[in-house]
């Protein structure tokens, strides 16, 4: 029987970032048409310093504003099949990052990050954190492992279902209550 399970981690309160999506979309316009308008009386003869700065203040916001407005609409997708754990995350579902694939019996340690192992792995000198998740009041667990000799946790809210599939494909002594 194989073993699979997907998740999709929202975040819960998206109200004031739905407001900054759709902000940044309105100034990203302005700013294109005022790139617009000045690179025209450029053309028309009304060359200067001014003119250049202003537009390409503009016109960077503008083309800025384009490449980073999906990030306000971010997921994170957790893929667990048979023991290998997929990581990604989705911008505005549209683009996807892949995170990294790690295989569950590799984990040093796995449990809540509420608990006293989570404190004592997390106060390691030289640790990596990876912070993988959007809502701060949600049931975080932890991953730790080491990899290449770098020693890393990976900090993520998966459902209760996830967890009690991944704990049984965890190596003994792995689960940190």
């Amino acid at each position: 029987m194989d073993y699979f399970r997907e998740e999709i981690v929202v975040k819960k309160n998206r109200g004031l970032d739905e407001a900054l999506y759709f902000m940044s979309v309105v100034i990203m316009v302005i700013m294109a048409i005022i790139a617009m308008m000045v690179l025209q009386g450029m053309f028309s003869g009304g060359f200067s310093i001014y003119t250049v700065v202003v537009f390409l203040i503009s016109g960077g916001s503008a083309v800025l504003l384009f490449l980073r407005r999906d990030r306000l609409r971010t997921e994170f997708e957790y893929t667990f099949t048979n023991g290998e754990m997929d990581f990604a995350k989705v911008f505005n579902n549209q683009k996807r990052k892949n995170l990294g694939t790690m295989r569950v019996k590799n984990v040093e340690a796995f449990g809540p990050v509420n608990s006293s192992a989570f404190q004592r792995y997390i106060s390691m000198p030289g640790i990596k954190r990876e912070h993988w998740f959007l809502n701060r009041g949600a049931e975080l667990y932890y991953f730790y492992f080491v990899k290449d000799g770098n020693k890393r946790v990976i900090i993520l809210e998966p459902s209760t279902e996830m967890v009690d599939i991944i704990k049984k494909f965890l190596q003994r002594g792995a689960w940190q209550a």
